[in-house]
């Protein structure tokens, strides 16, 4: 039976909440944290700076008691929100029922973030399929396009309105997910870079150089090339042994890319926390970590991982 608030008893839900208001907003998210607090649930917020203030200041006291994540920072790269936001959250508090609001997408995200937005969402779903979780998503409404309504209607299996609560007749995560599954070509005038085992310190080379003449700030030079490099190592050790990387920028964003031949077939590849005894395994969530966006195409005819780095 679904709860006035999406919950389903002892399964994971996974409701989106469309809003078109600051009142309809609190109206539903207010409600939700204090009967998740007053059943003795943990609960978390991980929404953008806005949508922090307002909570934080409706709640008064009882804020205390909500871990607040702010979406902007933690979220800006969307393969980092399962693993270092909710799975992170919901593993601390493996033996109760967790509830946490989780707002990926608002007015201001780029078109380039919104594709992976939505398979976030879309992932979600499974990567909490057999866990006693609540995450409800909100929607602005008045501000977002009716694509991506419709999109967040397909990726969550309940919807809030002012209307009530109701299953989504729409609920469809494998399409969405296989939908935004686009293939990444690189630019005409990217500059490529081939490698193999033997040229990956090389090409580690060649990738510094060009972010020092593109103009990436100091500070994130290593990040840069341990993040290309664990792609590249992927390709090397696990994949089809050699690949293609391409280098470019785009408006303030220090675009890499790294293609091969190979195919993925896990969905939650970097989104899933690495156990104390994992040894290996880290490389697609180290990128997630690192990097300020990520995008990724995986198919017959071979795997793209494009990461972005705020230069």
């Amino acid at each position: 039976m679904i709860g006035a608030d999406g919950t389903r008893g002892g399964q994971f839900a996974h409701p989106a909440l469309f809003y078109r208001d600051d009142t309809e907003y609190l109206a539903t998210t207010i409600p939700f944290i204090t009967n998740g607090l007053d059943a003795g649930e943990p609960v978390a917020a991980a929404v953008p700076p806005r949508q922090l203030k307002l909570l934080r200041t409706e709640l008064g006291g009882a804020a205390e008691h909500v871990r607040f994540f702010d979406m902007a920072v933690d979220g800006r790269n969307p393969g980092r929100i399962i693993p270092n936001v909710l799975h992170a959250f919901a593993d601390e508090h493996r033996t109760s029922r967790v509830r946490i609001i989780g707002e990926p997408l608002w007015d201001g995200r780029t078109e380039i973030e919104y594709p992976a937005c939505v398979q976030h969402e879309a992932l979600v779903n499974l990567a909490f399929a057999e866990r006693d979780v609540t995450i409800m998503c909100p929607y602005d409404s008045a501000t977002l396009t009716p694509h991506a309504i419709a999109d967040a209607a397909a990726t969550h299996s309940v919807l809030i309105d002012a209307n009530g609560t109701r299953d989504s007749v729409d609920f469809a995560p494998e399409r969405i997910a296989a939908t935004y599954n686009r293939p990444l070509p690189a630019p005409e005038d990217a500059v490529p870079q081939p490698f193999e085992y033997r040229t990956l310190s090389h090409m580690r080379r060649f990738l510094r150089r060009q972010a020092e003449s593109l103009g990436v700030d100091p500070g994130r030079l290593d990040d840069v090339v341990l993040a290309v490099t664990e792609l590249a190592t992927n390709t090397v050790e696990h994949g089809p042994g050699s690949g293609v990387l391409h280098v470019w920028t785009d408006g303030d964003d220090f675009v890499c890319q790294v293609s091969d031949t190979g195919q993925i077939f896990n969905p939650l590849v970097g989104r899933i926390p690495a156990t104390p005894e994992q040894i290996r395994g880290r490389g697609v969530l180290l990128v997630n970590y690192l990097a300020d966006l990520v995008r990724m195409y995986t198919g017959p005819d071979g795997t793209t991982f494009r990461t972005y780095f705020i230069r």
